[in-house]
């Protein structure tokens, strides 16, 4: 029943996710307060286990190559959920017309399915304040969302806004043991994506022609007293020109026709 399409709307709304936060920096200054070092913070996309683990591997401060570098920053897809309070009519389609077809093929999707997708980004770093750094260089941008556009569906030319919605921010310090031992303060902040994901796009021939008939009596065809027809003007206009139409009105009595033409543009 199901055919393969991929619009990557998942991909890309974790791109989108990311790229937020890929020019953190933490800067450390002298006793003068002159900056000594300005650091940009590593953003990758990996569970919080795997940097705690690599964290584990590094149990005291003589094993350098062992270390994980900190700061560091690192976020994962959490969940994936269903969002019926943004449902939309599922029968309205978008459409383009198809290039390299003369455009005499539209293409068309249906009204996409909400989502809403749940992020964690974990903060990493070795002291207290390397983390109030960065924590205070994002929670001002969400109020408490932030909003990113994506480019959903290029062949459509279907961009949305899509609003990042901070839920939670934990700390915790994993310090303990003697001064020799490793310190990792970390940070772990949850995010909801309201996002939309599309289905398979399709295409469709250019309608050129709608004719409606009007009856007094729908049992017999005899009673017709009037047919509507609109055409575009000019008839060979493609579906991406710049083209008006005609409606021609035909009025039935008895058995005489009378037709009543109109130009309009769009």
């Amino acid at each position: 029943m199901f055919g393969y399409f991929y619009n990557e709307g998942m991909r890309k709304m974790t791109i989108a996710f990311g790229q937020i936060f890929n020019n953190i920096q933490i800067k450390r200054t002298d006793s003068s307060g002159n900056v000594v070092q300005s650091i940009r913070v590593p953003l990758a996309y990996a569970p919080k286990e795997k940097f705690l683990v690599r964290l584990d591997q590094q149990p005291n401060l003589d094993e350098r190559e062992m270390a994980i570098t900190l700061p560091r920053m690192g976020f994962e897809i959490t969940g994936i959920s269903y969002d019926a309070s943004r449902k939309l009519n599922k029968i309205n389609k978008f459409k383009t017309v198809k290039t390299g077809i003369d455009g005499k093929v539209m293409n068309y999707n249906y009204t996409p399915v909400p989502y809403n997708i749940s992020y964690s980004l974990y903060i990493f770093t070795a002291t207290a304040e390397g983390g109030l750094q960065i924590v205070e260089q994002i929670l001002p941008y969400f109020q408490p969302d932030y909003t990113v556009t994506i480019n959903q569906v290029p062949e459509l030319n279907i961009k949305r806004d899509v609003p990042i919605v901070l839920n939670n921010v934990n700390y915790e310090d994993s310090y303990d043991g003697s001064f020799t031992t490793r310190r990792a303060v970390v940070y772990t902040l949850t995010f909801t994506a309201k996002t939309y994901l599309y289905g398979p796009s399709q295409t469709q021939k250019v309608i050129k022609e709608t004719q409606a008939d009007l009856y007094t009596d729908t049992t017999t065809t005899e009673a017709r007293e009037e047919r509507i027809t609109v055409v575009p003007s000019p008839t060979s206009a493609n579906a991406d020109d710049d083209f008006g139409f005609t409606t021609t009105i035909t009025y039935f009595n008895d058995g005489k026709n009378y037709n009543i033409s109109t130009d309009e543009d769009v």
